[in-house]
């Protein structure tokens, strides 16, 4: 009888677990961690000191509000989602939980963080109300029209170290604004590399990334363009007066890397793997974006 017993109480939360854990994979957590960490390192480069309880405010607000934005994502793109063999194991193309549960939850994650945000200050609230409701509703919907729908999308990836500073400030400062335009240029080369060997995903899906709706060629010279970019803006904190030398010395040697690998593309011929260079551009860019932040953040404190 007591085996039995603990056989029947165990099926509940058998159930339970996989729930939470599909709920969580509509929020995106990966993404979700880097947008922490870009959000906590813009708290701590804007001037002034931040209360704990606000800082801790502003990131659970930040947190809740990519969850939302990722989680109605999910729910809009369901079918596009079953289509591509990157997505297609997704709790709402693989069935595993229902479209309202996800738009129910995506909705309630919104309801949640956007009061959160307003109540760090109403900067913080208008730029991640701004966030979520221009990734839900002009980048995801212009996905399936114009490669371009990627420059509305850095919009909202690029707000989190914004949406840091101005917790800190109450106010769109010079800081804040140049570590947007990194994060926006960031995005680009990081995101035009996977289209490159998610091509075939993608138009599988019919999903105009550039190299779907350009060509390959086109989005390897944009990876170039968008590389320079990045790197001109990540040298500007220092003849700003918002970092010191020490940054200057990792950023030029990191976008020196940077260029390196993206100028590479532009001379693919022959038995050139275009798949692999992407592949390599957009695994070099994370530990780039880390690097550079955390080498901001500790010639900052010095």
């Amino acid at each position: 009888m007591a085996n039995t017993e603990i056989l029947v109480d165990a099926r509940p939360r058998s159930r339970v677990v996989p729930v939470v854990r599909d709920l969580v994979t509509l929020t995106k957590p990966r993404i979700t961690s880097l947008v922490l960490l870009t959000g906590a390192a813009g708290a701590c480069l804007a001037p002034g000191h931040v209360p704990v309880s606000t800082l801790l405010l502003s990131l659970v607000g930040t947190a809740l509000i990519v969850g939302s934005a990722n989680a109605l994502n999910m729910w809009w793109e369901r079918d596009v989602d079953g289509l591509m063999e990157r997505t297609r194991n997704r709790p709402l193309p693989a069935g595993r939980m229902s479209p309202d549960v996800a738009l129910a939850f995506g909705l309630t994650l919104g309801v949640v963080s956007v009061p959160m945000l307003f109540l760090v200050n109403l900067a913080t609230g208008l730029l991640g109300l701004v966030s979520l409701l221009s990734y839900v509703a002009i980048y995801t919907p212009l996905k399936k029209h114009t490669h371009l729908a990627l420059l509305v999308g850095a919009v909202p990836g690029a707000m989190p170290p914004l949406m840091g500073w101005t917790t800190a400030t109450g106010a769109i400062g010079l800081g804040g604004a140049l570590l947007f335009t990194v994060l926006f240029f960031w995005q680009l080369p990081h995101f035009s590399a996977i289209s490159i060997f998610r091509s075939s995903d993608y138009a599988r899906a019919g999903l105009q990334v550039i190299s779907v709706q350009k060509g390959e060629k086109t989005a390897r010279h944009m990876v170039a363009v968008w590389t320079v970019l990045l790197v001109t803006a990540s040298l500007l904190f220092t003849p700003l007066g918002l970092a010191g030398r020490v940054y200057m010395g990792i950023a030029t040697a990191l976008g020196a890397g940077f260029l390196a690998l993206a100028f590479r593309g532009l001379r693919a011929a022959g038995k050139f793997d275009v798949a692999r260079w992407a592949k390599h551009v957009f695994a070099y860019s994370i530990p780039y974006l880390s690097i550079l932040l955390v080498a901001l953040l500790l010639d900052r404190s010095r």
